[in-house]
């Protein structure tokens, strides 16, 4: 990953973001949600909500010029700089290796990944069921992710490094921000405020 800068001191997290975009009035308004959490805790610390005209069509792959516009407007209207984002979307795993998750946190220069509920791209064996179990995500000979079991029978995450986080970071990460839910609280809470 030849862009990422310098590597990321993981210890001075204290705020972990969330981001999840919805869409209003047939796909005409962009609504991103973004929900800022105390870490270890996961309380809320702030939200902030986005809704801008959506001037990008719908392409696979492009995901960025469709939604980053009303996630930087989001991000914009917060008090609390997150330390890192979990963006529902990809980040490596991705056809160009710059998923949503990348674009954003290079734009940002914040550590970020990618956190989807679909494949995008590549291949993985079967994921083994216990909570926290992990196959790798494959792409023309690369690892580009992981297939996540974030909880006992349910249907995996697909986490792949965003920008100056590693996948055993990413994993980490991840798992540090489960509760009893399939997503972790970052974007369940991002989910609710983009669905709303």
């Amino acid at each position: 990953m030849p862009w990422l800068p310098s590597p990321w001191d993981r210890a001075g997290v204290r705020r972990v973001a969330g981001i999840d975009v919805g869409f209003e009035d047939q796909g005409r308004i962009t609504r991103a949600a973004v929900a800022v959490l105390d870490f270890p805790s996961l309380a809320l610390v702030e939200q902030s909500v986005a809704r801008l005209p959506t001037a990008f069509p719908y392409v696979p792959g492009l995901l960025s010029f469709r939604e980053a516009p009303a996630v930087l407007a989001a991000l914009g209207q917060l008090d609390t700089v997150p330390d890192l984002l979990l963006y529902d979307g990809q980040g490596l795993a991705h056809p160009r290796r710059l998923g949503i998750a990348s674009h954003l946190g290079l734009w940002l220069d914040l550590p970020s990944i990618g956190v989807a509920k679909s494949r995008l791209v590549g291949h993985h064996g079967e994921v083994p069921g216990p909570r926290g179990a992990w196959t790798p995500l494959e792409d023309r000979g690369e690892v580009i992710g992981a297939v996540l079991r974030s909880r006992a029978g349910v249907a995996p995450l697909y986490v792949s490094p965003g920008h100056r986080v590693s996948l055993e970071g990413a994993l980490a990460w991840v798992m540090a921000c489960l509760t009893r839910y399939r997503l972790p609280e970052t974007t369940r809470w991002a989910h609710r405020l983009a669905s709303g």
